[in-house]
């Protein structure tokens, strides 16, 4: 089994340099946080409050998750692509709410595991090291300043042609990144076991270099 865990906040950039990391080593991508994002769009969409954790439960149980390989690569929610629909800032924070229900992370965290072992991957989320293959050696915690991330996400949004409030963005950041780290099951954290990046003043591929330079370190 071969997976590389990249951990770490949002805005630093995981999604992006985890998929080209899986390309240069040649293994799946296997986007977790799109996972919660998924269900936290269900449950928005059907009307369900993301602290009903019974509710969402049966939500992560029902839905029908893939990951469609592709450049780029697609989520589909029981069979409808929803790639762009699940990046918005409504969803992240039902993603962060959805992500610190108990039973939700259990069926998820099942899931991910079996792509995983299936034919190993390249895993990117909040607690991939430490939870769900807390055995692989390939651990990354990539983080940035809060302003950078904030930044990021910014022009991100401007870029798809949305009206947003830079101040509100970082606000919404630092909220997530409180959610995310005091929840009591798999918050955001690392230990001795990672390597960590700081990304805020280093470029994409720079950040892809060192994983998979250190990946194939230690595998040889």
């Amino acid at each position: 089994m071969n997976v590389v865990a990249i951990d770490g906040p949002s805005g630093v950039g995981k999604s992006t340099v985890s998929k080209l990391v899986a390309r240069e080593l040649g293994l799946p991508h296997i986007d977790t946080g799109a996972m919660y994002r998924a269900i936290g769009l269900a449950a928005l969409r059907n009307g369900i409050d993301v602290r009903d954790v019974d509710a969402l439960e049966q939500l992560a149980q029902q839905a029908d998750i893939e990951f469609v390989p592709g450049d780029p690569p697609r989520i589909l929610l029981n069979g409808e692509d929803v790639t762009g629909l699940i990046r918005t800032p409504e969803v992240s924070m039902a993603a962060s709410h959805v992500s610190a229900a108990t039973p939700v992370r259990r069926v998820l965290v099942r899931l991910q595991q079996e792509l995983g072992r299936r034919k190993g991957g390249v895993l990117d989320g909040r607690d991939i090291g430490t939870k769900v293959f807390p055995e692989t050696p390939h651990k990354f915690f990539l983080t940035a300043r809060p302003e950078v991330r904030a930044r990021r996400r910014y022009d991100e949004l401007v870029s798809k042609g949305e009206t947003v409030d830079f101040n509100a963005v970082l606000a919404e950041s630092v909220q997530r990144d409180e959610q995310d780290s005091t929840r009591a099951d798999s918050p955001l954290t690392y230990d001795a076991s990672y390597s960590v990046i700081d990304t805020s003043d280093l470029t994409i591929p720079q950040v892809v270099d060192r994983i998979v330079s250190a990946v194939r370190t230690n595998l040889s």
